[in-house]
């Protein structure tokens, strides 16, 4: 079994586990990953998600030894250009090629890496909210060599994380992104000593869940959401997003203020 889930409390560790190929993608992997997300998606039981590789790698892209695929003209064509293909008119997407990459997540999600995540591993990466890395992991746009453009997101959330330009100089000369540059350009946001990343995420995930959800939720969504729109649109969506969520949660939050809880900035008494 290459993908399992762990869980403590309300948080689920999505762990991908193939350690002999550095967790490079393989079909099975991918469809297995795309169902435990979408699962744990569905579960009112879980509040956040911290996506992890076992043994050092988070992922080291697709699995080159399946890529007979990209040579067989009628396997390429029915699995890859048809089976993958976006549906005419609307509708949800099939997976992408690295698996859950095209999946809209209604909860948080955090990647905890080490080693490498390089490819379609940085694509699934990007796909995360949050990046946590270790002192010694690192990004890399590596199917630069082989010919294998991105096509797991990498062109569209990566200039949206770094800005234009740094990303076309990332993506075109496929160079290796050390997590301490990662941090520094804003492709990551926390880095912890080597083999501390999946507890650092973990801890990180548990203190998301400890809030009142749905306004966790509610920004969330309306700061994706609102990406790309004019300045209006976008504070209309907020409030439309919003005035219910202070109704159900924030007249509740207040009287607990007013109560003595979480004063001066206190986030553990609340």
């Amino acid at each position: 079994m290459t993908i399992r889930i762990e869980r403590d409390g309300k948080v689920a560790t999505v762990i991908h586990s193939r350690i002999e190929a550095r967790n490079a993608m393989d079909p099975d992997s991918a469809e297995a990953l795309t169902a435990a997300f979408s699962e744990l998606d569905a579960d009112p039981e879980t509040g956040a998600i911290v996506f992890w590789g076992e043994g050092g790698a988070f992922c080291a892209g697709w699995d080159l030894k399946y890529a007979q695929a990209f040579t067989d003209a009628e396997r390429f064509r029915t699995e890859i250009v048809e089976g993958l293909a976006f549906p005419h008119g609307g509708g949800p997407a099939p997976r992408g090629p690295m698996g859950p990459s095209r999946l809209e997540m209604g909860k948080p999600v955090i990647a905890a890496i080490e080693g490498p995540a390089v490819a379609g591993g940085m694509e699934l990466a990007l796909w995360c909210d949050v990046r946590i890395m270790a002192q010694d992991a690192y990004f890399g746009v590596y199917c630069r060599r082989w010919g294998i453009p991105l096509i797991d997101g990498g062109t569209v959330r990566l200039p949206r994380l770094v800005g234009q330009g740094r990303a076309l100089e990332i993506i075109m000369t496929g160079r290796k992104v050390a997590a301490d540059e990662a941090l520094r350009i804003g492709l990551c946001e926390t880095v912890v000593p080597r083999g501390e990343a999946r507890a650092a995420a973990e801890a990180m995930a548990q203190q998301i869940v400890r809030f009142p959800q749905g306004a966790m939720l509610a920004d969330r969504r309306n700061a994706i959401a609102g990406h790309g729109l004019g300045v209006r649109e976008a504070l209309a969506r907020e409030w439309a997003g919003a005035v219910e969520t202070i109704v159900k949660e924030g007249a509740a939050g207040a009287g607990r203020f007013s109560g003595g809880k979480g004063r001066g900035g206190d986030f553990e008494d609340i």
